[in-house]
């Protein structure tokens, strides 16, 4: 089991930073995105928190227990079941696409101010209307820490913990959070469920990868006693109970302030934000990634061969 999973997992990081994404017309996320729309129209006139259970536990059923169809009846040969396992799972995750987000705001701020603007614009929900060019680099670096949790490590860990299936529902909900569960008049009712569940799952692995940032400005001779620091100091900060442990691990890593207007502050403005913050940025999350994936392996790899021990003496 625990060779399986490691082989799927790594052809699923292959198959990302190769790719990026796979056409929109078949690709899960998209379609879970496409379900939450139409049941919404429905769900959302029962006047009741009810209404977001229904909607994640119809969509769970849904996806879930497709994938889980879909890999029982590839199972037959090992090869097809790794590829169709590896494919499946690198939809759920988005190494790639983040880091090239990022890439693309730097590329553009140094050519043209309201081309960048219109790139974060598609990163941020905030206004950037009016956002000068600093405001706009920590909006980048804001979403560019914040998701390394919600697009690369919790998927991944759920997929080492309960495989395709476990990251398939992960990405479920994140996609329910990000679609209903703004805390606004129309999705107070249907949202407040997924919005908690995806606070929950998300719980361990934030923190978990806030650490992680930490030993990665080590290994890259940054500030990481200020990273741990920020970390601790500012993680509360942001309104949500995860997201600001890896925005602050970050800020304090590159020893900048990370600012979303009239809702949060995080870090010391010990040095400005400029282009080359956002790719000091960069290069902290390939590092993270990297480091996340050596110690998962190692962490898993230690647990299977536990559980496989104590199997073997029952």
């Amino acid at each position: 089991m625990d060779t399986l999973i490691f082989m799927i997992i790594a052809l699923a990081v292959f198959i990302d930073l190769l790719m990026g994404e796979i056409p929109s017309k078949i690709h899960p996320v998209v379609w879970m995105g496409q379900s939450i729309y139409f049941l919404k129209q429905y769900l959302i006139k029962i006047k009741s928190k009810w209404s977001g259970f229904i909607l994640t536990f119809i969509l769970s059923v849904l996806f879930v227990l497709s994938t889980i169809i879909i890999l029982y009846n590839t199972s037959f040969n090992y090869i097809i079941y790794i590829l169709i396992s590896g494919i499946l799972l690198s939809t759920t995750f988005s190494i790639k696409m983040l880091i090239n987000s990022s890439k693309d705001v730097a590329i553009n701020l140094s050519l043209n101010s309201e081309k960048a603007r219109q790139k974060v614009s598609y990163l941020v929900s905030r206004d950037t209307e009016n956002l000068d060019d600093s405001q706009l680099i920590s909006a980048t670096i804001e979403s560019l820490t914040e998701n390394i949790t919600d697009s690369i490590t919790s998927p991944i860990l759920f997929a080492f913990i309960i495989g395709v299936p476990g990251a398939m529902f992960f990405r479920l909900v994140n996609t329910l959070d990000a679609m209903v569960g703004y805390k606004n008049e129309e999705n107070a009712l249907i949202g407040w469920f997924p919005a908690k569940l995806d606070d929950i799952l998300n719980y361990i692995p934030a923190r978990v990868t806030g650490l992680i940032i930490v030993i990665a400005a080590f290994v890259l001779r940054m500030n990481w006693r200020n990273s741990f620091k920020i970390m601790i100091r500012d993680a509360r900060n942001s309104p949500s109970p995860n997201s600001g442990f890896t925005m602050a691990a970050a800020a304090g890593a590159l020893e900048i302030q990370l600012e979303k207007r009239n809702i949060y502050l995080i870090g010391d403005n010990k040095k400005n934000l400029n282009i080359e913050t956002i790719h000091a940025a960069i290069k902290l999350t390939k590092m993270v990634v990297f480091l996340f994936l050596i110690i998962s392996i190692s962490f898993f790899s230690l647990i299977y061969y536990l559980i496989s021990i104590y199997l073997f003496n029952l």
